[in-house]
């Protein structure tokens, strides 16, 4: 991979600090929701049990749903075993479900990784951002993002597969959108600097990224 100029390092540099802040932001949202839902747990209870002792099982039932409803917009899905994998992964899929994109998502790191908790955040969410801005452009019905991660013989794999409406072979060195073309070019860097290897391949309206990092 050729050396990045000054300038462009510096463009990146500032577009990175920018997207640390957003996902920040994300991620401490999922639990101030999370955090206010349970102070809330108590009053639910009570409000339960005074419908229950009075006998109107319809209305209990039609809270259940709504506190189900609830607990879908905040609950956490994915449980790898490493609490920064956890947080930003769980945070872009929430970010991809008010979006309508499906996600279907497998990570399991059981083992503390090489890679700074920063440098993860700045991929993961790099590679999910670029997922979820694709994914926008199709057909609600034609949407779906596939996530995978976990060590492989003694290296942390990252695979990220999407569809796209374009149909043309991807043009990996696009720069079309200040934050893609950046974020592509991150990415790269952060592999670069843990002597690690990455692969974008692009076939049949599927875009995937393969990403292997020293454990």
């Amino acid at each position: 991979m050729p050396k990045l100029s000054k300038k462009m390092n510096k463009r990146i540099d500032a577009y990175q600090q920018e997207l640390l802040k957003t996902h920040y932001a994300e991620v401490d949202n999922m639990y101030r929701q999370i955090r206010g839902w349970r102070h809330d747990y108590r009053n639910h209870i009570q409000i339960l049990k005074t419908r229950v002792m009075s006998g109107d099982m319809d209305s209990v039932m039609a809270y259940l749903n709504e506190l189900e409803t609830d607990l879908d917009t905040v609950d956490t899905v994915i449980h790898s075993g490493n609490a920064m994998c956890d947080a930003i992964l769980n945070s872009k899929i929430s970010l991809a479900k008010a979006a309508k994109i499906p996600v279907k998502a497998d990570a399991e790191i059981p083992v503390k990784l090489t890679v700074s908790d920063i440098d993860l955040c700045s991929i993961v969410g790099n590679l999910f951002d670029n997922a979820i801005e694709a994914s926008k452009k199709l057909p609600e019905d034609k949407r779906m993002i596939r996530v995978y991660m976990a060590i492989r013989d003694s290296q942390f794999y990252i695979s990220f597969t999407n569809f796209t409406a374009d149909k043309k072979r991807f043009a990996f060195d696009s720069t079309k959108g200040e934050g893609h073309g950046l974020g592509l070019a991150r990415i790269d860097s952060l592999v670069r600097k843990y002597g690690g290897y990455i692969s974008r391949n692009s076939e049949d309206g599927a875009f995937s990224t393969e990403i292997l990092l020293p454990q």
